[in-house]
């Protein structure tokens, strides 16, 4: 996810044209190289171990569980280098993320745009992870280089995504209803479902455990589609924008409003981002740009809809048993 963060001095500096002076703010813009790094471990860390929770119960054929990840903790620390079993997943879901996050930093750094270095975010969860982000630090005067930064993460993400699940449902096993089990159960996304039918011929999803490094992809999957919502600053709010400029702020809104019924009938994880986006993404800076993108960015414009549509799921995730 690109998030753009303009401080006053860089909005008054684009609006009077003093890009000199945008280049020296941009001089006092430094990386703090071990805070990338400290996060990008921490990320690992929690990522693998996670991993090895999955491993352990694949190669069990027990469904993947939260309080399973005890057993792990009490089975690593009398055996330390079952960790290892994790980094398949950990490696496989870090590479896609670093590759999203790349392709929006390439970008910025192609178009001369500052941007931070990819943060990555550790977390509790069964993912291990709440993704990654770069900060945009200085203007964008244009819908043309807005586009290109913001379609340049989800496509160089699905690149990598998408080899990714292949090799994972290579790997998977069927096991009948292996996918209704457990407290956890995780939705089918429609990419999913395609590789499925041509890697499983006439097995059905429920039937399908994912091998770990596919569940790696499955994540990358759910941080695709979220990071194209046509919503305020996401991915697809950028797209978006560049497309259709001010007629963004209402689409934005209309958005969020269908995130409501889908948190109250499908996941209840979307009234958490609707209310989120409301509150703090659904406002977009002004790019003060008259002109309108060529046919071939609005060619990929579609792509990215439809990399959305491959990517979405109504319910990513359910539970049962609480």
């Amino acid at each position: 996810m690109a998030s753009q963060d303009f401080s006053a001095p860089y909005k008054a500096a684009a609006t009077n044209g003093s890009y000199g002076a945008i280049r020296f703010l941009r001089s006092q813009a430094r990386d703090r190289y071990w805070l990338h790094a400290l996060l990008f471990l921490t990320t690992l860390a929690s990522t693998t171990f996670v991993g090895a929770a999955m491993q352990l119960d694949f190669s069990r054929n027990q469904p993947f569980d939260i309080e399973h990840e005890l057993e792990t903790l009490t089975a690593l620390w009398r055996n330390p280098s079952l960790l290892l079993a994790g980094l398949p997943f950990s490696l496989t879901l870090m590479t896609i993320l670093l590759a999203h996050e790349l392709g929006h930093y390439l970008t910025c750094r192609f178009y001369g745009v500052d941007a931070s270095l990819p943060y990555f975010l550790p977390a509790p969860t069964v993912t291990g992870t709440f993704g990654a982000f770069i900060r945009i630090r200085s203007p964008i005067c244009s819908k043309r280089v807005l586009f290109d930064i913001g379609i340049a993460g989800p496509l160089l993400g699905f690149v990598f995504l998408l080899p990714a699940l292949a090799i994972g449902l290579a790997y998977s096993k069927v096991i009948p209803g292996i996918a209704h089990q457990g407290v956890i159960q995780f939705g089918t996304p429609p990419l999913q479902w395609l590789l499925e039918r041509v890697i499983f011929p006439g097995v059905a999803a429920s039937d399908i455990y994912l091998h770990p490094v596919g569940r790696a992809a499955w994540i990358g999957i759910l941080a695709t589609a979220l990071n194209l919502l046509p919503i305020g600053q996401l991915d697809g709010g950028h797209i978006l924008y560049s497309l259709v400029g001010e007629k963004h702020r209402h689409l934005s809104k209309l958005f969020i409003a269908l995130l409501i019924p889908l948190g109250l009938f499908k996941w209840w994880a979307w009234l958490f981002w609707a209310v989120v986006l409301f509150l703090l993404g659904r406002r977009h800076p002004v790019i003060y740009d008259a002109s309108t993108l060529e046919t071939g960015r609005v060619r990929l414009g579609y792509l990215a809809l439809v990399i959305f549509l491959l990517c979405f799921t109504l319910a990513p995730v359910t539970t049962s048993g609480i």
